[in-house]
């Protein structure tokens, strides 16, 4: 990652071009922060854990103050990556792991040339000393005031890369920590996505497949509830949850077309979740 940076004019220029792109590659972050951070069960459970603010984050968007869309998607894109350079240099040296941890990110986004140099270039910024870290934070909490759930999904992808990087180890933990706070999400959270993360394969080092029970709460998490819940919650969670991720509705809100497909396979994991919590309980 020893890009050099971009001009600010040069970088303008090049958001200005390719703001309709930047919208589809803010798609493929939330739809990475989703579908690679858990497993075959559980991937739409960082969505799941904002869901019950898209009620009134979309009401709140209905009744205007949003941002542009497209100045949300550069400004996503560029955070992603500066916040992840800067967290990675937080010991005050950059690792190999930690390089490759951000280029599989960029692979998994299925980033063309133009984006990869542009990620890497907003990595090798955050890397700065003097990288205004509070300002990105602020402004990005400004910009997705009315979307909370982005910022989950921003905080989800950062947590990945210094997991896959080094493990959260050192201050890296903390200063993770304090860039929730910042975007306004409480450390407990931040400790359940966490903990959550841990359980997949790829951050446990198992490659098999989880137990019954574990996929059983992976289940739960999934839609959002407790195994304490009545089946009654159980059915109405599910069917909720259909409906606030239907794939039109979700285009209708914002989401590019072009991740309609994964719309769908979150559906799908909503609907594979309550299949075998239904199992389990004998629903039908």
């Amino acid at each position: 990652m020893n890009g050099g940076s971009v001009t600010e004019m040069h970088s303008g220029k090049v958001w200005k071009a390719g703001s309709r792109n930047l919208m589809a590659w803010t798609g493929k972050i939330i739809g990475a922060a989703v579908g690679y951070l858990f497993g075959p069960v559980g991937a739409a459970v960082g969505f799941l854990l904002g869901h019950h603010y898209d009620l009134q984050t979309a009401q709140a968007g209905s009744e205007g103050g949003s941002a542009d869309p497209q100045q949300i998607s550069a400004a996503l894109f560029e955070a992603a990556f500066a916040v992840m350079g800067h967290v990675a240099k937080a010991d005050g040296h950059v690792s190999n792991t930690e390089i490759e941890a951000a280029r599989s990110i960029m692979r998994q986004l299925r980033l063309d040339e133009a984006h990869v140099r542009l990620a890497i270039d907003a990595f090798t910024r955050g890397k700065a000393a003097d990288y205004p870290l509070h300002a990105t934070l602020d402004h990005l909490r400004q910009l997705c005031r009315w979307r909370p759930d982005l910022l989950r999904f921003f905080m989800e992808t950062q947590l990945r890369a210094a997991l896959l990087g080094n493990d959260l180890a050192g201050p890296s933990r903390d200063l993770l920590w304090a860039v929730g706070a910042r975007l306004g999400i409480p450390s407990a959270e931040c400790a359940l996505l966490e903990h959550l993360l841990r359980q997949q394969r790829g951050y446990t080092g198992s490659q098999a497949r989880p137990a019954a029970g574990v996929r059983l709460q992976n289940a739960y998490e999934t839609l959002g509830i407790t195994t304490s819940a009545s089946d009654a919650e159980v059915k109405k969670a599910y069917r909720r949850l259909m409906s606030e991720n239907h794939p039109d509705k979700l285009v209708s809100r914002g989401l590019p077309e072009s991740m309609q497909e994964l719309a769908k396979e979150k559906t799908q994991r909503i609907r594979e979740a309550y299949e075998i919590i239904s199992e389990s309980r004998g629903l039908r």
